[in-house]
């Protein structure tokens, strides 16, 4: 198969001054990742914008999380996580508007977050209002010439697409992460692209193990190891045209989470070479 670009996911420190870990892999692409909602300002995305060129990185989207609880859990998670609990919505709303305005700033082309766990059941009497906050703010996002991106996750395949046809803006798009239907037990990501194949725009890569506990969710090992098909996912994507990025992400630090992406690229290359894929 043709290569496509490999990256990493950055995290959002330093005042911006984070680039570092990018070029330590070798690499020249990474997704933002922006957990704290107070550097969603106009002098850190300057700075921020200031950092990537200096390092020679293109940041090909800007991840945005929320102000208020967040557990990622089947237990807590329901009621704390994205754009579903009413009690933070408008607030969460306004978060990210904030980091729709920071992506514009600093020159990325879309922003990424989790929505939550979004109702399996469409006729849930709480499901017409998160499509609608979801819808202001992808509205908000095209109004600036931005894509809108769910993160897989905490929904099945079907659920996305149905809530991607109910919000209806133009801007609409994925950001698979496979780990994360597999940690949810939320479906099979290579089948998955049956379903919301079209839509996906970037791509998390993480490996995991399916839940074996209705409790808690899977468990995330490094890319090559759990339940994820790279090969047979990276075929499928092919087929459907994706040009995007491969962006790592090793869900611990340290030393531990640089070998492993580093293990991840080389594995990366390999998958992308083999002939059967050509």
């Amino acid at each position: 198969m043709n290569p496509l670009e490999i990256g990493v996911i950055n995290i959002l420190r330093n005042g911006g001054d984070c680039f570092g870990h990018v070029s330590d892999f070798g690499l020249s692409v990474c997704q933002l990742m922006c957990w704290d909602p107070e550097l969603a300002t106009a002098e850190v995305a300057d700075r921020v914008a200031e950092c990537a060129a200096q390092a020679g990185v293109r940041i090909c989207a800007v991840w945005g999380w929320v102000t208020g609880p967040g557990k990622w859990n089947f237990t807590e998670g329901p009621v704390t996580l994205g754009l579903i609990p009413e009690e933070y919505r408008s607030e969460r709303v306004a978060t990210l508007k904030r980091w729709a305005d920071f992506a514009e700033r600093i020159g990325a082309p879309a922003l990424i977050t989790h929505c939550g766990f979004i109702p399996e059941n469409m006729t849930d009497p709480a499901y017409p209002a998160v499509v609608e906050a979801i819808r202001e703010v992808a509205a908000y996002c095209e109004s600036k010439g931005l894509g809108f991106w769910f993160e897989t996750g905490q929904e099945t395949p079907v659920v996305l697409l149905r809530t991607i046809e109910r919000v209806g803006t133009s801007n609409l798009g994925i950001n698979l992460d496979p780990a994360n239907l597999i940690l949810y037990g939320k479906g099979n990501p290579v089948d998955a692209l049956d379903v919301i194949g079209p839509y996906v725009r970037n791509v998390h890569v993480k490996d995991g193990l399916y839940p074996t506990d209705g409790d808690r969710l899977g468990k995330e090992v490094p890319a090559g190891e759990g339940k994820v098909n790279f090969p047979a996912l990276l075929a499928k994507l092919q087929e459907l045209g994706y040009d995007g990025e491969l962006i790592i992400e090793r869900e611990i630090s340290g030393d531990e989470q640089a070998r492993d992406i580093r293990a991840t690229i080389g594995r990366l290359e390999q998958w992308m070479r083999r002939e059967e894929f050509a």
